[in-house]
């Protein structure tokens, strides 16, 4: 008899869980939506050709959008948005960089006199390698034209210009060529040098005066 009870105890578990089991499986169960070929396509399982595609989800119970998924980045913007990442971490290090240094320099000069003496140790030596630049120019550009009005009196003279003294002015006018590419140069950071001694006065007195005011 009591085999017959628990047989039909068991029976009843079973009946009553068979609905909740299935209210749950309902509960779960989803449906997807996405877009194939400009139109929108559903159905209660993601086909393998829709797994990269924005969808989004629906609660087949209620009836209701429980989830947004974007669609899988390609290879390129996936690149692209590494990189972005990259940028914004060597950004953040150069903001941090130039924190310290505004500190450093707050602390370091005591007056904006300071601050311009020590940029003028630089600026000075900039002038000077400028000046002998230019001197050294100047006298490059006369060899050259003392070797050309050689090679003219040769040749009015009727007498072949040597093979050596026209490699000599190649040579020399070669020379000439770089030595004012290299002036070019020195020029460009001396401008520098004024722009950024510029920079750092204003960041300088910002620094001072954000001091001051807190």
């Amino acid at each position: 008899m009591k085999s017959i009870h628990t047989l039909i105890a068991g029976a009843v578990l079973l009946a009553l869980a068979a609905p909740l089991a299935l209210a749950q499986d309902g509960a779960k169960k989803k449906l997807y939506c996405w877009d194939e070929g400009g139109r929108k396509v559903c159905g209660d399982a993601l086909p393998a050709n829709a797994v990269d595609s924005a969808r989004t989800e629906i609660s087949a119970k209620s009836g209701l959008a429980t989830a947004r998924v974007e669609r899988a980045q390609t290879a390129e913007e996936r690149a692209a948005a590494e990189q972005a990442a990259r940028d914004a971490r060597s950004a953040a290090m150069k903001a941090e960089a130039q924190k310290r240094r505004d500190h450093a320099m707050a602390e370091s000069y005591a007056t904006e006199e300071d601050l311009r003496k020590s940029f003028q140790e630089r600026i000075v030596l900039l002038d000077e390698t400028v000046k002998a630049s230019q001197l050294g120019i100047e006298g490059r550009r006369q060899t050259v034209l003392a070797l050309l009005r050689k090679a003219g009196e040769a040749e009015l003279n009727g007498k072949p210009v040597g093979s050596g003294l026209a490699e000599n002015i190649r040579g020399q006018h070669d020379e000439l060529l770089h030595q004012q590419e290299v002036l070019k140069q020195q020029l460009v950071e001396r401008g520098l040098a004024d722009q950024d001694l510029a920079t750092a006065l204003d960041r300088y007195n910002a620094l001072k005066a954000k001091n001051a005011g807190g």
